[in-house]
């Protein structure tokens, strides 16, 4: 089972013990692919789908697009293109933020945001 396939089926499972509209099929349909598709993502049969259909995923199931994008080990297309205007520092800026305490990763992301720099 791929970690993003296990997540997706954690999710819903636990979903689903309170809310009967998250059985495979439901949530099938709702994301607009096949029930049979859905169950061999969860068990890791087939690699994770496409960016637009994780994003219908993860927004079915209340995540984060982003975080379950990682998941399948991918990233969204607009931070694609967001990297591909400077791909020389955002790779510098992410590797040295690697081993960076989450402390000061979010002190960097607050201090562009606020544009205090």
């Amino acid at each position: 089972m791929t970690h993003f396939g296990s997540t997706v089926r954690a999710i819903r499972e636990r979903l689903r013990r309170d809310d009967r509209r998250y059985s495979v099929r439901q949530v099938a349909a709702r994301v607009g692919i096949e029930p049979a598709y859905l169950s061999k993502i969860e068990r890791g049969e087939v690699a994770p789908p496409s960016e637009a259909t994780t994003v219908r995923i993860a927004r079915e199931l209340g995540e984060d697009p982003d975080i379950m994008l990682a998941l399948a080990g991918k990233v969204s297309a607009d931070l694609q293109a967001i990297i591909r205007r400077r791909p020389r520092l955002f790779a510098d800026l992410i590797r040295q933020l690697k081993e960076a305490p989450d402390e000061a990763v979010l002190r960097v992301v607050r201090e562009v945001r606020d544009g205090e720099w």
